[in-house]
């Protein structure tokens, strides 16, 4: 029978294309690259093999790190039966299917593997019906996700599974993969030496998107043809980092970039505002972020880094790409640059907790307008004192409510602007505190 590009294939042969990245598929767990710390001689995966048996798992890691080849070996490995499913294009009916077949291979003697990718696609009841089937033994799950499934999964699911982490893969693995292609293909790749990490590059840790990037790469070139960096982005295009801004990746970046400006690293927040914008965020979102950042980890240690921050949101939103990017970067230079102090931050959260804690108290009668014969007879106003009469335009009166008494949120430090700040404000309470003796 021919398929559909006219090429005979035999019944049980599985003719017909397969990509590579499939052709290289791992047949042992000790062939699996870029995961060492679970399949190398030490990892954990192995040691499970080793003992003579394993339960459920969670596989999380970004695409093309191998969760899928280590599910089917840890199988061959057990010498447990496979079945896979996809939460994407599953329900609960072809889980009670799967379940029903466990059973029966059960009752012969054989586990089942159940491998389920995408796990963290299945809604909550569908993720409570594994429960059962894992308590009971009639699977051993192994689900696949991309997503963090401390957010994405049951916590009675998670309890009865160990999570374990695959990483990205690095330059070295990746380089691996593609020697292994070669080997299979039996010819170099027609890359010179800067073209060839250009495809690393461009592959984003993704052991798969390297391989298809390769197999491009051989359909592309002519006889004795070699691509330089150049050619190979205009033959392959290039693809786009991994970096979903809905999801983790699109945290995990910010967070990069927050904590590098609060850490006072301008080279790191630049390098992660840059991979940001490469990826696709939206620059005022990076901009809000940096206004954000200025209001929280500078304050007024520098209380210029708020008009910086609004100035470059709003030349971006002026300018638009890529001038306007500049702006953002200028901006992140001069926040993680700057003195940091998060006493507004730490105060603001102190006087919201205190609002919530003490209810509807009235400020004290002193301060408040008596501008009706009937308020003045209850005390409005009375005994205020006009601040800019006072000695050095202190009264050092009190403006708390009367059942609450003073408390002090705002504790600046002796850093950048809040230096000042805090030899006025430990002047106004000596002079406080000097009038209360008066009293």
């Amino acid at each position: 029978m021919a398929d559909l590009f006219g090429t005979e294939t035999k019944a049980g042969q599985g003719g017909g294309y397969r990509p590579l990245a499939d052709r290289l598929r791992p047949t042992s767990l000790g062939e699996v690259v870029g995961q060492p710390h679970l399949t190398g001689p030490d990892g954990a995966l192995t040691r499970m093999i080793a003992s003579g048996s394993f339960g459920s798992m969670i596989l999380w890691g970004p695409p093309g790190s191998g969760k899928t080849t280590i599910a089917r070996l840890l199988a061959d490995e057990a010498g447990l039966a496979f079945e896979q499913l996809s939460a994407i294009f599953s329900g609960v009916g072809d889980l009670k299917k799967v379940f029903e077949a466990a059973r029966l291979r059960r009752q012969s003697g054989r586990a089942t593997l159940l491998f389920v990718d995408e796990i963290h696609r299945f809604n909550r009841a569908q993720q409570d019906s594994f429960l059962p089937v894992m308590e009971d033994g009639t699977v051993i799950l192994v689900g696949a996700t991309t997503e963090n499934p401390s957010f994405e999964l049951n916590a009675a699911l998670l309890s009865r599974a160990r999570v374990l982490v695959l990483n990205p893969h690095d330059g070295e693995s990746l380089s691996t993969l593609i020697e292994r292609a070669e080997a299979a293909e039996g010819k170099a790749l027609p890359l010179d030496a800067e073209a060839r990490m250009a495809l690393v590059r461009m592959a984003d840790g993704d052991g798969r998107a390297a391989l298809t990037l390769a197999e491009e790469v051989w359909r592309a070139a002519r006889k004795d043809e070699v691509f330089d960096a150049a050619a190979l982005q205009r033959v392959v295009q290039r693809r786009a980092p991994v970096y979903d801004k809905g999801q983790d990746g699109h945290y995990n970046l910010i967070s990069a970039l927050h904590k590098s400006v609060r850490g006072s690293d301008p080279d790191a927040a630049m390098y992660w505002l840059a991979r940001m914008i490469d990826a696709g965020e939206d620059p005022l979102y990076l901009g809000r972020r940096l206004v954000r950042m200025a209001s929280e980890d500078i304050g007024l240690a520098d209380p210029q880094a708020l008009v910086v921050a609004l100035a470059a949101k709003d030349a971006y939103d002026y300018l638009g790409s890529p001038e306007g990017e500049l702006a953002l970067a200028e901006a992140a230079v001069y926040l993680a640059t700057a003195p940091k102090s998060n006493a507004v931050y730490v105060a603001w959260k102190a006087a919201l907790r205190a609002a919530k804690e003490n209810g509807s108290l009235l400020p004290p009668k002193h301060i408040l307008n008596a501008p009706t014969k009937l308020m003045k007879s209850e005390g409005y106003g009375a005994g205020y004192e006009y601040d800019h009469d006072a000695p050095d335009a202190f009264s050092g009166q009190d403006y708390f409510p009367e059942k609450m008494g003073r408390h002090t949120f705002y504790d600046p430090p002796e850093r950048g602007f809040e230096r000042d700040i805090r030899k006025r404000l430990d002047w106004w309470e000596k002079l406080r505190r000097e009038r209360a003796g008066k009293g």
